[in-house]
This record gives C-alpha cells, sequence and structure tokens, in this order.
C-alpha cells in the first residue's frame, strides 16, 4: 500500500503495559501431556532450521537439510501415530553461497530454502547492493529472502525512507516471499519498533522478524508482543494477513509453547500455521526432540542422542 504516515505516527507504546501483559503468559497457560506433545509437533513443523555460522560448510548444509526431512526419530513418532503425517520443518535457512548445497541436499523434498541478505547482519551496504544480493539469491533457487532494514533509517525516524528501502527489496524478491528483519535488539523503543513494523508492513513484506541473532538482545515476549499487535491492526485496516517470525535465543521447548500461546491469543488459529508463522532457531529442534522422547518413554535422555546441525 502507499506511504501513509498518518497511520502510526501517533503511536506511543505503554512499555510497563506490554511488560506486564507478558509476564503473565507463561504463568497463566500451560500444556501437559498429549496436549504439549501436540503443541511441539506444530511448533517443530514453523521452524526455519538454520545454519549462520562462520563455519559453514558443505557437510554442514547438507547434515542440517537431512534433519530438516525428517526433524524426529521415525521411532519416536511412530510411538505417537504420527509416522504418517509427514512432519518436517518450514524452511531451511542459510548464507547465500550455501544455496546452492541446500538445493542439492533437499532434492524434490519440497522444503524452501531462505537465504539472509541485504548486508546480512548488520545491513550497512548501499542499496543497489542489497538489491542484487536479493536477484543473485532468488536466482540460485532461494524461495525466501530474509532482508534486514538500515536501523539509521529507524533510529532517525526516517519512515519515507524506510518505506523506500524495504519496497525496493520487495520488488526485487519478485515471487521469492520476504521476512523483514528488524533487529529490535537495536531499536532503542517500543513506539520505534510499531512504526518500523508498520512501515515495512505498508511496503510489502510478508513476514516482519525480530532478530538477525546476532544482536546482544533477540526475541523477546515484549517486543514480539508489540509486533504482533501491529499486525493484528494491520490486518483490520487492510485485510492483508503478514507473517511473524521471532529469532535468536529461542532455544527450548518451553520457550517455543510460551510463542504459540502468545500467537494464538493475539492473532487467532489462523496464524499457527508455517505460511504465517515461523521459528528461527537452530537448536530449538534438539530440545523439541527431547521433549517429545520424554513424552513417549517418561524418561529424558543425553542432548547428544538427538543430533542437530
Amino acid at each position: 500500500m502507499p506511504f501513509d504516515a498518518n497511520l502510526f505516527k501517533d503511536i506511543n507504546i505503554n512499555k510497563s503495559a506490554v511488560e506486564r501483559r507478558a509476564a503473565t503468559l507463561s504463568g497463566r497457560r500451560s500444556v501437559k501431556k498429549q496436549w504439549q506433545a501436540a503443541w511441539l509437533l506444530k511448533a517443530l513443523s514453523c521452524i526455519d532450521l538454520t545454519t549462520l555460522a562462520g563455519d559453514d560448510t558443505k557437510s554442514n548444509v547438507h547434515r542440517l537439510c537431512a534433519k530438516a526431512m525428517s526433524p524426529v526419530r521415525h521411532d519416536l513418532l511412530k510411538a505417537m501415530e504420527m509416522d504418517n503425517a509427514n512432519i518436517t520443518v518450514a524452511a531451511v535457512c542459510v548464507y547465500h553461497n550455501l544455496i546452492a548445497d541446500a538445493v542439492e541436499a533437499l532434492g524434490d523434498s519440497n522444503i524452501p530454502i531462505a537465504a539472509v541478505s541485504t548486508g546480512f547482519p548488520a545491513g550497512n551496504i548501499p542499496l543497489k547492493e542489497k538489491i542484487k544480493q536479493i536477484e543473485l539469491s532468488v536466482a540460485a533457487g532461494a524461495s525466501e529472502i530474509d532482508i534486514v532494514i538500515s536501523r539509521n533509517l529507524v533510529l532517525e525516524s526516517n519512515w519515507n525512507a524506510l518505506y523506500d528501502e524495504v519496497a525496493a527489496c520487495r520488488k526485487a524478491c519478485g515471487e521469492a516471499h520476504m521476512k523483514t528483519i528488524l533487529a529490535t535488539g537495536e531499536i532503542p523503543t517500543y513506539s520505534k519498533v510499531a512504526k518500523a513494523s508498520w512501515v515495512s508492513m505498508m511496503a510489502g513484506s510478508d513476514f516482519i522478524k525480530t532478530s538477525t541473532g546476532k544482536e546482544s538482545v533477540n526475541a523477546t515476549i515484549p517486543i514480539s508482543l508489540v509486533m504482533i499487535r501491529a499486525i493484528r491492526e494491520y490486518h483490520e485496516l487492510t485485510g492483508y494477513k503478514v507473517g511473524f517470525k521471532p529469532a535468536g535465543g529461542i532455544s527450548k521447548a518451553k520457550q517455543a509453547l510460551n510463542w504459540l500461546i502468545l500467537i494464538k491469543e493475539e492473532l487467532g488459529n489462523e496464524w499457527l500455521n508455517p505460511e504465517l508463522f515461523r521459528f528461527g532457531a537452530s537448536s530449538l529442534l534438539g530440545d523439541i526432540e527431547r521433549q517429545l522422547e520424554h513424552y513417549v518413554t517418561g524418561r529424558y535422555s543425553a542432548a547428544f542422542r538427538h543430533p542437530m546441525a
């Protein structure tokens, strides 16, 4: 939609109210036994299984993709009568230079490949270079592009320029889905997070995402609540559903349940699917599988029994 600052210029987030709402989440909601197992399988299906390390290699990516296609041991799925459910993660997320390796490893599995782009993680490169990176990643086989915004535009409240940047990236993505990373750990106020969310959605983002995973503070429930409320209001205004992706620091199954419950309560069941909700995570899958083994056997196993890339 066209840029319209009047839609968000008066946003002023009540920080204490947001944090009070977030603090009540885990205390008021709890799922156990077979219901917990079901929620964890749902969380697993919403993971963007990620490797974004400096020492990534072809073998790392092949291992990651093997786990993406078969994320839970067959004996555990069989015990839960889910062995024919074709459960996989939502996508595999890698750097641009490893897209070809992911394409090779995933074959005809239909698992999407997401590539981080636009000077990830800092995003401090010229816009024309950001556009070129996106085009190269799409050409290499990425069907989802995770872009990072220029944080200085948010810090300076230069919303028109932020809109133009995100819209240009959206155009370069073509048919590929675009997830816009706000890097909220580097945005000083909840109000600016909300405004950046609005601008990114107006410019055509398919998803808005909390973090690169490289900031000192990554995904948190309060920040997520602010972004989710912006998504809800944008949907009420336009009828268009924008997805949400928390990323960075989400490594435990219990954390994943909190985010799923938050999505259910704030956006509804329509958002509880990989088309509209993702976790950006690398170690979360291992803990989910460990919890599922406990559900099946009644015993906690060592982490090394659940290999992850």
